[in-house]
């Protein structure tokens, strides 16, 4: 029921992971599997009544006391990057349910129930699919990603069936929108903002749009001594003038930032000319018309990179979300919430993506972020201080009980 409860418990699920000496939960693998078990076991301790969906998310319900009453959803994410930090995602399940935990231990309930939801995918790391746990829930989920492959050629709905969930009735875990009051989430910040500013809270004002692409490029391969460099069609080689045409956006546009996250090189002989080269990015800004011109200015790149180097690029839409803002009311709620323990309230945009991006197609968003060291994150070295998820536990718990009765459009 209180911090150290909390801070034990992201400590705890350290154990489930992938690979030995790090946190690596992928979708629908038995790590994930694990922490699942284990969250849901804290879960029914509390008094909550849990189910799975059809996509494997975790969701415990502590009943409220007005029959029919739509429900507040609050909780995270339990799945990982590769060799990640405990805090991102798991911080804001066992937030929530501390939170409940302090409501049962009084005895006291709400008008309205609380879910407290554990995703089983919000990083899209194992099949690029964005958010897959909570755009189940918010109708959103896309029926194409079922036949997209892992690294590994297994394809999601193979997985999906291997992991216990149920490819065919995913439709079925989606919430009707009068069911649903509001999603209000806490996060670790994942930037340095806070702890600049020495507080260990912000309110959120909105999650930045994004887009997602792979991209091929496809030469000729061709042996490196007897290949002359003016007969070359470098597939790396044009990659590389496409990267640095991605990072060039980053630094020419304010406030755009991409990544090249990936790249792997075909057939990756050192005496081979690379006949292909596939790689990510991830561009990301606050305006959806600002990213979509950066994008714009990276097309024209690869036309051009395409016609000198005379190489085929091939680029793939992986994810496209619009930027999406918190909901007002529920901000003002949260800023409250935040006076109340007589601190500035700190308003912040996320650069990362969150669950409340395919969440706010259900319901009204709102989030709140944590301090943490450095703004460290998807890293080993993500840390947070216990006396501030004290401070977080007393903001959510103001929080929940001061919704107003219109939260729900």
């Amino acid at each position: 029921m209180n911090a150290a409860t909390v801070m034990a418990r992201c400590a705890a699920l350290d154990v489930h992971t992938e690979v030995p000496g790090t946190i690596t939960r992928r979708y629908a693998t038995p790590a994930l599997a694990g922490a699942l078990r284990e969250v849901e076991g804290w879960m029914r301790e509390a008094g909550l009544e849990t189910r799975r969906d059809a996509v494997g998310n975790l969701v415990g319900r502590y009943a409220g006391t007005v029959a029919g009453a739509p429900a507040l959803l609050t909780g995270s994410h339990l799945d990982s990057v590769p060799d990640g930090g405990r805090y991102d995602g798991p911080l804001g399940v066992l937030s929530a349910l501390s939170v409940v935990e302090r409501l049962a231990a009084r005895g006291e309930r709400l008008a309205f129930p609380i879910d407290v939801c554990a995703f089983a995918d919000e990083e899209s790391v194992r099949y690029g699919t964005t958010y897959l746990g909570s755009s189940a829930l918010a109708g959103r989920f896309d029926a194409e990603w079922l036949e997209r492959r892992d690294q590994d050629g297994v394809a999601l709905r193979d997985a999906m069936t291997a992991f216990g969930a149920d490819a065919d009735g995913v439709a079925e875990a989606a919430l009707a929108p009068r069911s649903v009051l509001a999603w209000i989430e806490l996060h670790i910040e994942q930037g340095p903002r806070l702890e600049r500013a020495d507080v260990p809270l912000g309110v959120v004002t909105g999650i930045q749009a994004q887009e997602r692409r792979r991209i091929i490029v496809t030469g000729t391969a061709g042996h490196a001594g007897t290949t002359p460099m003016d007969g070359r069609r470098d597939a790396l080689a044009a990659a590389a003038e496409l990267v640095l045409a991605v990072e060039r956006a980053g630094r020419d546009t304010n406030g755009i930032v991409a990544t090249v996250g990936t790249l792997s090189v075909e057939p990756g002989g050192i005496n081979v000319i690379p006949g292909r080269a596939t790689f990510t990015i991830d561009v990301r800004h606050p305006d959806d018309d600002t990213l979509a011109a950066a994008l714009t200015e990276f097309d024209a790149a690869v036309t051009r990179v395409a016609g000198e180097r005379r190489v085929e690029v091939l680029q793939t839409v992986l994810s496209a979300d619009r930027a999406v803002p918190c909901d007002e009311g529920l901000r003002a709620v949260l800023a409250a919430a935040v006076r109340a323990r007589s601190l500035p309230v700190i308003d912040l945009a996320s650069g990362a993506g969150h669950d409340a991006a395919a969440l706010h197609r259900l319901c009204p968003v709102a989030m709140l972020f944590l301090r943490c060291a450095g703004g460290v994150s998807h890293n080993p070295a993500e840390s947070i201080e216990e006396c501030d998820v004290a401070v977080a536990l007393d903001v959510l718990e103001h929080a929940f009980r001061n919704l107003p009765p219109g939260a729900r459009r």
